[in-house]
């Protein structure tokens, strides 16, 4: 008997098999490391056939579509098997949008940087204006499973590289590229271009009654759509006043969004924006623009845009502690999250980097780095390449290899007026469970020294 293959028991992976069998096909999931105990379980009520610690070869060679996580790299021999016998890999988002009807809206949104933020932000946005929207994605609760299980009029849908790479027939109503910087390289031969094309998957299938936003000062994504324009509505934001752009900012720091599908022009100062820094005033364009398409009101977006709450882990304000401020950015996983974060501080900063290295070139934030930092901690198992670049160039630099390490030694470097900003530019995985997991336990420990 022919079945379904998912590839992957996480989130993504056991909200294809619940959508699989919702809908009458036969599915198995495999796992070569550990399931989490609450998929166990709810493959185990749903009676969908799992494994763990292994593929099996007989459940590889009886599948006849196979969903696969995005963790899982597309050049394992595995994956090219399927493909050479002709056998569809698609994304968990590929297998969902199958079965969303035509009149749900599906936003889209990728980039290098500011993608949840932004996705929180339009949810936050669509929501307040009395529309059912959800958030999911790479982010949240899979797509698949809000299919299945709890439908929504609106998605709106955060989507990595990797995501992208495994979809084809896909097609959002908006779209919205914020970005395109280097990130995540090692999985594409180490070439900018070929993870950039990945980006630009958000926008194969838009046609003529839907619309593209993005960055009009990204050069990779502008050079994109001169050598292959889109059909559909292309809508930039820029910083800067030009002839064209969707939404800008005046010169006297005000947002402006010229009238469009019969909404008058749109303003609002950017020092009432819920998010300060550079890279917040382009998210808020973004969520901005998709709100216009979506005919919010005017009055409406402005509240949102206002009211906002960021995600925890991006420039998150934890605390003070003898006048020091401490500011948790550990979703910052590469280089650009992290020049964002530095632009923003206004006070002196001893800076945590460190963590699994993706490629990075530090001389990127190097003249923030100089500009900003009192001194810097590498927090990792391996800080050589940390070290080959900032040594010599920043007074005071230590290495830690906990938490606890990291801030006692934050205490003894900050001074009064400072802050301590944790904003890695690396993934979390040599000392910590996830980025998650490494924001926490610095949200949690900061509050701690607070009460001793």
């Amino acid at each position: 008997m022919s079945y379904l293959l998912v590839l992957g028991g996480g989130e993504s992976g056991v909200g294809a098999a619940i959508l699989a069998q919702k809908k009458g096909i036969p599915c198995r999931v495999s796992d070569k490391g550990s399931l989490h105990p609450k998929y166990k379980e709810e493959l185990d009520k749903r009676n969908i056939p799992y494994e763990e610690g292994m593929h099996s070869p007989k459940w590889l060679e009886e599948a006849d579509l196979v969903v696969k996580s995005p963790g899982i790299p597309d050049t394992l021999p595995m994956i090219r098997n399927f493909r050479d016998r002709g056998i569809a890999v698609i994304s968990e988002i590929e297998f969902a949008y199958s079965f969303i009807p035509e009149t749900t809206k599906i936003i889209a949104i990728t980039g290098s940087n500011g993608k949840t933020t932004t996705v929180n932000w339009v949810t936050h946005i669509l929501k307040s204006a009395g529309h059912d929207a959800v958030m999911c994605g790479n982010v949240g609760f899979s797509l698949a499973r809000l299919v299945a299980e709890e439908p929504h009029e609106y998605y709106v849908v955060e989507m990595s590289s990797f995501q992208l790479d495994g979809v084809y027939e896909f097609h959002p109503n908006i779209s919205v590229l914020l970005n395109i910087t280097p990130d995540h390289l090692d999985r594409y031969e180490y070439k900018f271009e070929l993870y950039a094309q990945s980006k630009m998957r958000i926008a194969q299938q838009l046609g003529k009654n839907d619309s593209f936003i993005y960055w009009g000062e990204d050069a990779f994504i502008t050079k994109s759509l001169e050598e292959t324009p889109l059909s559909c509505d292309t809508l930039p934001f820029t910083l800067n006043e030009e002839g064209g752009a969707a939404v800008y900012r005046n010169l006297d720091h005000t947002l402006f969004i010229p009238a469009r599908h019969g909404l008058s022009d749109f303003s609002i100062p950017v020092n009432e924006l819920a998010l300060i820094g550079k890279h917040n005033i382009l998210n808020a364009m973004a969520s901005a623009l998709v709100a216009r398409e979506l005919g919010v009101s005017n009055e409406s977006l402005a509240q949102s845009l206002r009211d906002f709450k960021n995600v925890p882990h991006r420039i998150e304000y934890v605390g003070s502690l003898q006048g020091v401020d401490y500011i948790n950015d550990s979703k910052a996983t590469n280089i650009q999250s992290t020049f964002y974060a530095l632009e923003a501080q206004t006070k002196p900063v001893v800076l945590i980097l460190g963590g699994t290295d993706k490629g990075n070139d530090y001389s990127e934030i190097e003249p923030l780095v100089l500009a900003k930092c009192r001194s810097l901690i590498f927090m990792g198992v391996d800080n050589e390449k940390l070290h080959k670049a900032f040594d010599g160039k920043v007074p005071t630099i230590k290495d830690a290899r906990s938490m606890d390490e990291c801030l006692a030694l934050a205490q003894m470097l900050a001074c009064p007026g400072d802050v301590v900003l944790l904003s890695p530019a690396c993934a979390s995985f040599d000392l910590f469970q996830n980025y998650e997991d490494r924001g926490d336990q610095f949200r949690e420990k900061v509050r701690l020294l607070q009460h001793k």
